[in-house]
């Protein structure tokens, strides 16, 4: 499967703009670990894109995502892909297996706390964002008090990456590539 089908499918299922610029963010962050890994970045960033196109139509625990992944199969995403995504949700029972589950799992997460700390910057942007900034944030458990931060660190582990010393700064550079199109390039940057 094309990026290019994967994006009809977002587009068929998802209207929220802020939830298709979470997926972007995902993709980019699971790009950029494949690249650095000399894994497959088509495959990769097409789990980043879909793992989340089903939200608005399963919007719950019991269905998001395995009420979606007969669909990724009727359109052709690849089984490794679908099994990912069947991953990135805990209470889905699928166990995260490859190394693409595990990255997904590690991505999702943080790339909404890092969305929320780049929002309430002055700058509105993920472009002056530190993982210092980030980590202040971290303590304070009222700050985007709905982001399972024990999750994130269980995520950054099982994925083998340290959360502070290295997967928050690629996670920030990798949305800073694309900060325009997730609305985090700053004032007066087009969405």
């Amino acid at each position: 499967m094309q990026r290019a089908q994967a994006l009809e499918i977002v587009h068929q299922h998802v209207e929220n703009l802020n939830l298709r610029r979470h997926m972007l963010a995902v993709e980019a962050a699971m790009v950029d670990y494949a690249l650095e890994l000399g894994e497959d970045s088509a495959s990769w960033g097409l789990a980043g894109l879909l793992h989340d196109f089903d939200w608005e139509i399963h919007p719950s625990a019991e269905l998001h995502p395995t009420a979606g992944a007969p669909i990724l199969r009727d359109a052709g995403v690849p089984e490794p892909v679908v099994e990912a995504i069947l991953g990135h949700a805990e209470h889905s029972g699928v166990p995260r297996t490859s190394l693409m589950a595990k990255a997904l799992f590690a991505c999702d997460e943080l790339t909404g706390f890092l969305t929320a700390c780049a929002l309430i910057r002055p700058s509105r942007s993920v472009m002056d964002l530190s993982v210092r900034s980030v980590r202040k944030k971290w303590k304070n458990a009222r700050f985007a008090a709905a982001v399972d931060r024990e999750e994130i660190e269980r995520a950054a582990e099982d994925f083998g990456v340290d959360l502070w010393e290295s997967h928050v700064e690629h996670v920030i550079q990798s949305m800073r590539r694309i900060a325009p199109a997730l609305g985090l390039a700053g004032e007066g940057s087009p969405a």
